[in-house]
């Protein structure tokens, strides 16, 4: 008795899912391969249009902190800072090994930097 009621639903189950299979297609468009790959191409120009607009897209001034990477490089920097202080006041050290890492650190700092100059880190 109990798989007569089995049968009986089972091909009600299936119709009812083979409806809704049929309604879901008949609901999404059909969009020909052409025209869909023309819109994507354009959903994907439309930002980089309105990017090129606004020359200040990457500006960070408002940002409440400084972002990750400038608070890497200044601990980078009073670290290096501080060893080429020591150099500095080494009388052992060359002065000629001292001035090229000036230099060097100069080029990372983007100042010119001196012996007194390492004061401010």
């Amino acid at each position: 008795m109990r798989g007569m009621k089995t049968l009986r639903i089972l091909p009600l189950t299936l119709l009812l899912c083979f409806t809704a299979a049929v309604a879901q297609e008949a609901a999404a468009p059909v969009v020909p391969a052409g025209e869909a790959v023309e819109a994507a191409a354009a959903s994907v120009d439309a930002p980089a249009a309105a990017d090129e607009e606004d020359e200040n897209w990457r500006d960070t001034s408002a940002y409440p902190f400084h972002t990750l990477a400038s608070i890497s490089l200044r601990l980078q920097l009073v670290s290096q800072a501080m060893q080429l202080r020591e150099w500095c006041a080494s009388s052992a050290i060359s002065d000629d090994f001292v001035r090229d890492r000036l230099a060097r650190f100069s080029a990372l700092s983007g100042r010119r930097e001196t012996c007194r100059s390492l004061l401010d880190y």
